[in-house]
């Protein structure tokens, strides 16, 4: 039975966050508005950074990919929450439902990537200033985006496949807005044992090595500023990561509470709104974060709006 997919479910019922209909009714103008922000805020950095000469430097490259995968990541499932509501049904296909799986997990796995490049992009800049230049160059820049996409991918394609050969025979109900593997494989009426490894193993490899990579670039960056003399100096230097920091501190921190809590400690009403923080309000949040102090991306951010505005 484990061999081919044997599942007499042609279809999941993704029952949302709530049953009740004035509830409903809010939670889907909340949607709407945190996709909404989402798109525009990320895709206005995405612009602004294509178009201003100033901000063509490996920081801001791997921002605007940031800011990219941002809008795949919450397009991945809350366009078909929405559409649900308004066509009033629950239905997702056997098919959908792997599709969404997939995508979710390769803009997931793309996040995690960025952050640590990213933070590995401020440890050069900080620690070998003078080097900097010559340490990040177009041709590295470009190789570590594609090799992001490319293990991304391959990740999620592995956990896909393995998906897709579990058989799933009556209940076909997810407690959830969109298919995550755990929901899935606890639908599943075949053996699961190989899912569960490779997560414990190689997903978790993949979500633990650029967490690592963080932690130790930030280490050398806390040693490299606090050598600094000046407390003007230090500030400065640190500033320029504070952005950063925040949204690790928030991606990983959702991505914790939901995958690597005791399942004895957690509901499934708290699972729902981790994973609610990390899939749409993170990615709404982040072009909110990256651009409050940041006067280049600030200015770079007005001089579109005003251009669009005097174009209309």
């Amino acid at each position: 039975m484990t061999g081919t997919n044997q599942s007499s479910v042609s279809e999941f019922l993704l029952l949302g966050l709530s049953r009740q209909p004035q509830q409903q009714q809010l939670l889907f103008l909340l949607f709407l508005t945190m996709y909404l922000a989402t798109v525009l805020g990320n895709l206005l950095i995405v612009l602004a950074i294509s178009t201003d000469p100033r901000l063509h430097t490996p920081m801001y490259f791997f921002l605007s990919n940031l800011s990219f995968v941002d809008v795949c990541f919450s397009s991945t499932t809350v366009p078909k929450m929405l559409a649900n509501h308004v066509l009033g049904t629950q239905a997702i296909s056997f098919s959908g439902c792997l599709a969404q799986m997939y995508f979710l997990c390769v803009f997931a796995d793309m996040d995690n990537f960025l952050l640590a490049v990213m933070a590995y992009d401020r440890f050069v800049a900080i620690c070998h200033p003078l080097h900097y230049t010559a340490k990040m160059t177009h041709q590295l820049c470009a190789l570590l985006v594609t090799g992001s996409w490319i293990v991304a991918n391959l990740n999620s394609l592995l956990h896909t496949l393995l998906m897709a050969r579990l058989s799933f025979c009556a209940d076909n109900a997810i407690p959830h807005f969109f298919c995550d593997v755990t929901p899935l494989l606890k639908l599943s009426c075949s053996d699961t044992q190989l899912n569960q490894l490779m997560i414990l193993t190689e997903g978790a490899l993949i979500m633990v090595t650029p967490f690592v990579c963080i932690l130790a670039s930030y280490i050398h960056i806390t040693c490299a500023v606090l050598r600094v003399p000046s407390t003007k100096g230090r500030w400065n230097a640190f500033s320029t990561c504070g952005s950063h920091l925040a949204v690790v501190g928030l991606f990983y921190g959702t991505i914790i509470a939901v995958y690597f809590n005791p399942s004895s400690s957690r509901s499934a009403e708290k699972d729902t709104m981790a994973t609610v923080l990390y899939t749409v309000v993170t990615p709404m949040l982040n072009p909110f974060i990256y651009s409050l102090r940041n006067r280049d991306l600030k200015g770079a951010l007005r001089r579109v709006v005003s251009r669009r505005t005097f174009s209309v």
